[in-house]
């Protein structure tokens, strides 16, 4: 999607080094959504909730891999089905159309879920243990028209101004170890709650960072100078490689999630197995703090340039951005301790079932990092309804939701014994003309089922 994304700065290298791994791994990728409601999701679901750790259908549910994957920006949208039928001949400068405004954002996310478990401890408690590898990139705020043109090049005699407020970038590569604790709160005949929190070991490869309160000028096509007016932070953690990163040097840091599910049980006349209802609930609601914590790196640099000046714009076309800042700008470098936070994220779902194994889902996922916020990743603000067919071996639902920056996105996703796959914008994609987000799904298991079945 971002082909032309070439801000010839460390911060986009590692966004294009992981946009490139994501479209590799398309047909390998996971995003969850849609997923993790299903009752069935298992251990995916305590990602988002821990509290899901404890009364699941399982004794015990094992992945053994899965990935995903989710970029997007509300600067480009284009049309997958023209991009996927070009035969390699899509143009991004013609086909691509482009949303230049003050405030643009880029986002990218990657995330491995590598061997894991969920198990039961009798009939009131359950533990889980989790390893994943997780790759975060933010721009935010940055304006447009400045964008394209250090992106694409000025030309003659095309002026333009630009100003851009609390423009911040980030991105974060590391992998983490989570301990996940949930048990039964309260039980009653019609009432069910439950609670769990995740402990998590971090383990940071790096990251690069860069920020400015604000920066504007403008661009005289006659004389190519671009005058720029405020200031520009640039800094990256020691030893980072946004090209390869490498996990040789990890920085450590704690990490955690909470979370509680209530349950209404009311009586479901759908069947009784062993005794037991089918479905054990009617209205289901949840709540979850995810990714609170941070890691804080040792000996990082940063360097603070003051932006007030000029310079031929000739030199954005032989030199990267950090050279350029160099030459022309002066600037203070400090090294010291830098902690890059989680992306924290408030998650609410709420789950219905209408009968006969159908359900509605909603889920709604909002970023407790502002976007104007430097040293952090923040998550794409989300909601969406998914309607779906659930059972033991097989499980369908189709997400619709609303993205901040992507706007609407409709996606098709399945789960069959150990193999789920899908994507929470696949339709979209292939019939918009301007779309502007993709995720994709994939994850294999082994599923350890209870003999009463949900």
């Amino acid at each position: 999607m971002f082909a032309k994304f070439n801000f010839k700065t460390p911060c986009s290298k590692l966004a294009l080094s992981m946009i490139f791994v994501m479209c590799h791994l398309a047909l390998f990728a996971q995003s969850y959504i849609g997923h993790t409601m299903d009752n069935y999701a298992g251990v995916h679901a305590v990602a988002y909730n821990p509290a899901n750790v404890f009364d699941t259908p399982f004794r015990s549910d094992i992945n053994l891999v899965s990935a995903s994957g989710y970029l997007g920006s509300d600067f480009i949208g284009l049309s997958f089905s023209e991009f996927l039928s070009s035969g390699g001949e899509f143009d991004f400068d013609s086909d691509a159309e482009r949303f230049p405004s003050e405030t643009n954002h880029f986002f990218t996310t990657i995330d491995a879920l590598g061997p894991s478990f969920l198990i039961n401890l009798g009939d009131q408690q359950s533990i889980a243990l989790t390893t994943r590898v997780r790759g975060l990139f933010n721009l935010n705020n940055i304006d447009g028209n400045l964008y394209e043109r250090i992106s694409d090049g000025f030309d003659i005699g095309n002026d333009f101004e630009f100003d851009s407020k609390n423009l911040n970038a980030t991105a974060h590569v590391f992998s983490e170890i989570g301990f996940t604790y949930g048990r039964e709160l309260l039980r009653t005949q019609d009432q069910f709650l439950k609670g769990g929190i995740t402990l998590k070991f971090l383990m940071g490869a790096g990251g690069l960072f860069a920020s400015s309160p604000e920066l504007s000028g403008n661009f005289n096509g006659v004389t190519n100078q671009l005058v720029t007016q405020g200031s520009l932070s640039y800094g990256s953690t020691p030893g980072f490689e946004s090209d390869s990163p490498e996990f040789n040097e990890l920085q450590g840091g704690f990490g955690a999630d909470i979370g509680v599910v209530y349950e209404y049980r009311k009586r479901i006349m759908d069947g009784r197995i062993q005794g037991q209802r089918v479905q054990q609930y009617k209205f289901k609601m949840a709540l979850s703090l995810t990714d609170i914590g941070s890691i804080n790196y040792k000996n990082s640099e940063n360097t603070l340039y003051d932006a007030n000046g000029d310079v031929n714009a000739l030199e954005f076309e032989t030199k990267d951005l950090e050279e350029v800042l160099e030459d022309n700008y002066p600037g203070t470098t400090v090294t010291g301790d830098q902690k890059i936070a989680l992306p924290t994220a408030l998650q609410i779902m709420a789950d219905y079932y209408i009968g006969s194994r159908f359900y509605v889902g909603l889920h709604t996922g909002l970023s407790m990092r502002g976007s104007g916020n430097s040293h952090t990743n923040n998550l794409v603000n989300t909601t969406t309804v998914a309607p779906r067919f659930e059972s033991k071996w097989f499980s369908m639902y189709s997400p619709i939701g609303l993205r901040q920056y992507g706007d609407f996105a409709w996606g098709l996703g399945f789960r069959m014994g150990p193999l789920t796959v899908g994507s929470g914008s696949i339709l979209t994609n292939l019939f918009s003309d301007n779309s502007k987000n993709a995720d994709v799904y994939l994850g294999l298991k082994i599923p350890l089922y209870k003999n009463i079945e949900y």
